[in-house]
């Protein structure tokens, strides 16, 4: 695995900039280690309207010509109420039971806590060590890893994380990425996107190529770059469900106080289907978001929501 530079700057993504209140010592997280991962609140109201969250999934039910991923930005770096909202992840992650997730903003109390939790069903791939960082987990009964790299973005403490794997015999490139933060960095964001795309499409053909992570992204900045022609947005291709558009949304997730509300798909996820004469090629198949519950502590589990996503692969 190639060795990358670790994300240091202070993530400042949203129209009103986060707060650091960025320890380096030891975490909230940790403090509860003994602590067993809670389920959340399910009270009425505690989901934005017009938005459900996933079906529940009973890991002996799931279905095995199925590929399930989860892409969520976990906001490991707001301090408050870490322990309820680490449990609460762990709790969305086994009742969904997903064949890969790809997580951005990490941090190392949070993998810890997490590993202790779900290592013996899940690989744990980390995209650096020090500040935050993006990681992925492969399901060990349904993914085979058979490489990964991480490589660091020019002019940027960021990067992409990829990752060779089999599933039901299938090659499949998975890449996770958070691109840079702010409006003011759309030229930067837009390299970033720029650089995935080219990745996505130079992969071998008999390869599926899958890309899920906080992008940051706003609508305007990827009709300037464009996708290949190859390469589709999922959320797209499923024909726009307005129950998922929004990802990043502080009209409806309260974790953070802003004074201007506002909502962005910054999550998002690309695919590349593999050609030639192999299997049909692999296809999205559903959509949710997650983690629209409040938990007990009265805060989300991030101040993103998750996107759960479900792909044919016969």
């Amino acid at each position: 695995m190639r060795k990358l530079m670790a994300d240091s700057e202070t993530d400042m993504d949203r129209p009103g900039a986060k707060e650091e209140s960025r320890e380096k010592g030891t975490s909230s997280v940790e403090q509860e280690e003994g602590c067993a991962p809670r389920s959340s609140s399910t009270e009425a109201g505690d989901s934005p309207a017009g938005c459900i969250d996933g079906t529940e999934q009973n890991p002996e039910e799931e279905d095995h010509h199925k590929l399930s991923v989860i892409s969520w930005n976990v906001d490991g770096l707001d301090g408050e109420e870490q322990p309820e909202r680490a449990r609460g992840l762990c709790s969305y992650l086994t009742s969904h039971s997903p064949d890969v997730v790809l997580l951005q903003e990490l941090i190392q109390p949070y993998t810890r806590f997490m590993k202790k939790r779900l290592a013996e069903h899940y690989v744990f791939i980390e995209g650096g060590k020090e500040g935050y960082f993006i990681g992925m987990m492969l399901k060990k009964s349904r993914i085979t890893l058979l490489d990964s790299e991480t490589l660091a973005y020019p002019n940027s403490g960021r990067n992409l994380l990829v990752a060779q794997v089999l599933f039901r015999g299938q090659k499949f490139c998975l890449m996770t990425s958070h691109f840079e933060s702010c409006k003011a960095n759309a030229a930067e964001r837009m390299r970033q996107l720029r650089l995935v795309m080219k990745r996505m499409v130079r992969a071998p053909d008999d390869v599926t190529v899958l890309f899920g992570g906080d992008t940051n992204l706003r609508d305007a900045e990827v009709a300037i770059v464009g996708l290949p022609g190859c390469v589709c947005d999922v959320w797209e291709q499923l024909g726009e469900p307005e129950n998922c558009r929004y990802t990043w949304d502080t009209h409806a997730n309260t974790n953070n106080d802003h004074r201007y509300k506002s909502r962005f798909r910054f999550d998002r996820l690309y695919l590349r289907r593999a050609g030639g004469a192999g299997p049909p090629p692999v296809e999205p198949e559903s959509m949710a978001l997650i983690g629209l519950e409040k938990l007990k502590c009265g805060r989300y589990t991030s101040d993103h929501w998750g996107v759960h996503c479900t792909f044919s692969a016969q």
